[in-house]
């Protein structure tokens, strides 16, 4: 799989995340209501903006990004959202993904660098850098 092609199943995941969090910030409840309502919608916001950062270093790179849902479907390696999740099974499915995208972000940003694709590996790299402290974050609430 070529840089393009890794950077659009990036594009993909993180259209799945973003209704996945949709999804999540409109049906949790329980007592950590509050917190996580405000945490998926500030994890959706910034979904949408690494979305429209890779479609447009894919654009750059001469690709074409995917632009439907049935496209980031099939690419993903993200799984839509099941339905009728607590908010504890929501956290853990998020650190699960979460998980997935900085190995595979890892992966390309590893395989950018050797190709001497600095911009797509520093990018990369720094939304690697955001998501592990998701992780964190995921994993300190699962404790």
């Amino acid at each position: 799989m070529n840089i393009t092609e890794q950077l659009n199943r990036q594009i993909a995941n993180f259209q799945v995340l973003n209704f996945k969090l949709h999804h999540y910030h409109w049906r949790v409840s329980g007592p950590h209501f509050f917190t996580l309502h405000a945490k998926f919608e500030e994890w959706y916001d910034r979904a949408a903006a690494y979305t429209d950062d890779l479609a447009e270093r894919v654009l750059a790179l001469q690709g074409e990004p995917p632009v439907t849902l049935q496209q980031c479907l099939g690419l993903a390696s993200l799984k839509e959202a099941a339905g009728g999740e607590t908010a504890e099974q929501m956290v853990r499915t998020l650190a699960e993904d979460v998980s997935i995208l900085i190995s595979e972000l890892k992966e390309t940003a590893a395989e950018a660098d050797e190709a001497g694709d600095r911009p797509t590996a520093d990018m990369l790299t720094d939304f690697q850098t955001e998501l592990e402290k998701d992780a964190w974050m995921l994993r300190a609430f699962l404790a």
